[in-house]
């Protein structure tokens, strides 16, 4: 047992010393001799010419790429993109138009790229759409006729529309609990929702296009097993900025509640900075059970709707462990240990993207 916990922490080092020297040595192209690509960061876009950069990114397995694929260079700018899901990239302009674009995602052509806009958007009273909190879809593709998008401002106003139809219009709630204001929401596949965690973790509310639209499914947590803190962890914990995420494994069937502590930098420009990470297995009956363990699964939050990977399937990924992609910080946590590696980077685009599928 020594041996493997420590093999393992090697490979989370390893795994954080590559993503520390981000800068020192590009690759051409994406290898992988799988049918998908691994999960991967989006780094930044190198300007060549034309208002377009090629997009270099990070893998899950270490691996530092320059792709061939040019995207361009203004969703490398801050306050253009308001979120992603499944690879797609939202971008919100002046004109008050989300569009959907595939530009971002890594196996995603750059000859014909995808920018599919949405319905105007339409603001509720005493409600506002110019800040988002994040974009969740029901499903991979806005294309697909089902699909359905959330965008979730700051505020009262959850927005969905299905992209897809030809007379499609948004859906505009009001959430009465001011809990769920500032939270991201995430869909459900279990469950058929969206679903957002309140502020303070105690509640999670879920909404969908049916009988939930004007009245959301309220889940009360029961919080179970909490481990026993020293004093000074408790301390360092009540001191950090706390945000709570869902996230769903869709190989498994399990849903987690994560929740981020996050502490201002003290020296320096100011920049936010990963202390620690907890994570609850959550069952139907609303017992959120602390655990180490979440066995093979990898978590990635970023600012993109959060999403988990089996990591065994994909060579040279670590299993249990939490990474965190934020504007100003990388960071990396091994569950069973308690190991955590951050790292600061200014990231114009913070979005972690999935496993997508490779075209011929």
């Amino acid at each position: 047992m020594l041996s493997l916990l420590l093999s393992r922490s090697l490979r989370l080092v390893k795994l954080a010393t590559v993503r520390s020297s981000l800068l020192l040595s590009l690759s051409n192209g994406f290898s992988t001799s799988s049918l998908q690509t691994p999960p991967c960061s989006i780094l930044r876009a190198e300007p060549c010419g034309e208002d377009l950069g090629k997009l270099i990114i990070l893998t899950a397995t270490g691996e530092l790429n320059t792709l061939d694929k040019k995207v361009p260079l203004e969703l490398m700018k801050e306050m253009v993109t308001i979120g992603s899901s499944h690879g797609w990239v939202a971008t919100l302009k002046n004109d008050g138009i989300v569009r959907l674009q595939d530009d971002l995602n890594p196996a995603a052509s750059d000859l014909d790229p995808k920018r599919i806009p949405l319905p105007p958007l339409v603001t509720l009273p005493h409600c506002q759409t110019q800040v988002v909190t994040n974009v969740a879809m029901s499903s991979s593709s806005p294309e697909d006729e089902d699909c359905v998008v959330a965008v979730k401002f700051l505020g009262p106003q959850l927005s969905l529309c299905r992209p897809a139809h030809s007379n499609s219009e948004w859906t505009n709630i009001r959430i009465e609990n001011q809990c769920f204001y500032s939270s991201p929401v995430m869909f459900s596949k279990k469950d058929g929702m969206f679903r957002i965690p309140g502020s303070g973790g105690h509640l999670i509310g879920s909404w969908d296009l049916h009988k939930h639209k004007n009245k959301p499914k309220i889940q009360r947590l029961r919080f179970k097993n909490l481990p026993e803190l020293t004093k000074t962890k408790r301390e360092l914990l009540h001191s950090c900025c706390t945000s709570q995420h869902l996230v769903e494994s869709r190989t498994t069937d399990e849903t987690f509640f994560v929740k981020c502590y996050r502490k201002a930098t003290s020296s320096g420009a100011v920049k936010m900075k990963t202390k620690a990470v907890m994570v609850f297995k959550l069952d139907e009956e609303g017992n959120a059970v602390y655990t180490q363990d979440i066995g093979h699964l990898c978590i990635f939050l970023s600012k993109s709707e959060p999403f988990c990977v089996p990591a065994n399937s994909i060579s040279g990924m670590c299993p249990n462990i939490v990474e965190i992609l934020d504007v100003d910080e990388s960071a990396i946590v091994g569950l069973d240990e308690s190991s955590l590696f951050s790292y600061s980077y200014t990231f114009r685009a913070p979005y972690h993207i999935p496993p997508q599928n490779i075209l011929d």
